[in-house]
């Protein structure tokens, strides 16, 4: 089965073709951070303008960069939720427009099982699944038992984790998106500066703004007395009680639902230092894996959407 992913939810324009859930043919991604990056995040109205512009040209480009035609296309999958809706509705009518143009199925699917499914290009899975959502808007532990069934285990209460990246990168004066930049940092650093880290032994439900107000806090208090501090230091100490709190529930779910199969998902799922805690943590449980998307699949694309259209496609035919 071959399908054409459509993804718009927020300010990357992207159409990818898939073949059978594994085999990318296709991948056109137009990204807008530099046109949000002088505004310190996204504007919803200039985002969906730029998605009209650009979502017919994307198209055409994926089509040329696959070599097919639309009628060899079995399968139109599109974002419909979360994101911005003026960006969604982009993408959602040139979905349906052209599903219709050439009577081709068309499945609405969940931009969160995007990137859950981002990592079955690089493995199959091994249920039962744990996938830690890690992105600028969500923050979740999702138990999934089989394909296309996805439990909540827990969430942010709060401040998604990329979320509080990027407002703590402003106060570091990185530049937007500041993910990668307080990363960068934090390994160049040491956590010699004291943040709090959320405790809650009892359940799966996370909280990043104490830490956030904490960070902001801890820079006021310096500047006031004229001290200086270490930027790098400070996103190091950020980063390492934000990526403990995400590996300790991780391992905690994973014994306590006898996980076999960890996946990252999202745009935070490319912090080279949660992936390198996270993979020490694993390595201590017996016969449990542990992937990640490759980079260019963290952050929004189309192939992700591909996936997860083809697996939805797949599970309401069961």
């Amino acid at each position: 089965m071959i399908v054409l992913g459509v993804e718009t939810s927020c300010d990357e324009t992207a159409v990818a073709i898939v073949k059978d859930g594994k085999e990318v043919l296709a991948s056109v991604v137009y990204s807008q951070i530099n046109i949000h990056e002088k505004y310190g995040g996204v504007v919803p109205e200039v985002a969906s303008r730029k998605h009209v512009q650009k979502i017919t040209i994307v198209f055409e480009e994926c089509l040329e960069q696959s070599k097919l035609s639309p009628n060899d296309i079995d399968l139109v999958a599109v974002t419909s939720h979360p994101g911005l809706i003026g960006s969604l509705l982009v993408g959602i009518n040139a979905a349906h427009a052209f599903a219709l143009s050439y009577n081709i199925p068309c499945i609405e699917v969940n931009h969160l099982t995007g990137h859950i499914y981002a990592n079955y290009i690089e493995s199959d899975f091994h249920f039962p699944v744990l996938a830690l959502v890690v992105s600028g808007g969500h923050t979740e532990l999702v138990l999934m038992k089989k394909h296309y069934s996805f439990e909540v285990i827990g969430q942010t209460m709060d401040d998604a984790v990329g979320e509080a990246y990027d407002k703590v990168g402003r106060v570091m004066n990185f530049p937007y998106p500041a993910g990668k930049a307080v990363d960068d940092a934090a390994h160049r650093g040491k956590p010699q500066y004291t943040l709090p880290i959320y405790e809650d032994n009892e359940g799966y439900n996370f909280s990043f703004s104490g830490i956030k107000s904490a960070v902001l806090n801890l820079v006021n208090k310096y500047q006031m007395k004229k001290q200086e501090i270490v930027i790098d230091d400070l996103a190091s100490s950020f980063q390492k009680s934000v990526v403990s709190v995400l590996v300790q529930k991780t391992i905690k779910a994973v014994k306590e639902f006898n996980i076999k199969h960890v996946i990252v998902a999202g745009g935070v799922a490319a912090n080279r230092g949660l992936r390198e805690e996270l993979a020490k943590q694993i390595k201590t449980i017996p016969n449990v894996i542990l992937t990640f998307p490759s980079f260019k699949y963290c952050t929004d694309n189309a192939v992700m959407i591909a996936v997860s259209g083809y697996f939805s496609y797949l599970d309401k035919q069961e």
